[in-house]
């Protein structure tokens, strides 16, 4: 069982910056695929990045590369999500997600369903 608690989130003018945190319980973190997805208010939710067990690999999604790094610290049990150059339209709840899955890498972790722990989110409000 992994328990995952979001923070960092807040509000911020459009091209400013935010860095969320994500804490994991449990010993087991470094074992695991770790992911960042988000949903605005009236949409669907979406995958924004993705980080290997190791730190090896990343992935992101098209609309944020070049502004967010995803990255861990497994000794820490935590995972950080660094957004810059905040657009309005990153408005979102951002929830950090992990799962067991360890065998695949990229695009194969944009799916939500493959996330067996989730966080309630946090907030994130970029005002233009």
């Amino acid at each position: 069982q992994v328990q995952l608690v979001e923070s960092g989130g807040g509000l911020v003018q459009a091209d400013g910056s935010l860095r969320l945190s994500c804490a994991a319980s449990g010993r087991t973190f470094r074992s695991y695929t770790m992911g960042w997805f988000r949903q605005g208010p009236g949409k669907e939710r979406e995958f924004v990045a993705a980080i290997s067990w190791s730190g090896l690999w990343t992935y992101y999604q098209d609309s944020v590369k070049g502004r967010f790094t995803i990255s861990r610290d497994n000794a820490k049990n935590t995972v950080y999500l660094q957004m810059n150059s905040l657009k309005p339209e990153d408005t979102a709840v951002y929830s950090c997600a992990a799962t067991r899955s360890t065998n695949y890498s990229g695009s194969y972790y944009a799916r939500a369903p493959l996330y067996d722990y989730w966080g309630q989110g946090t907030q994130v409000t970029v005002s233009s």
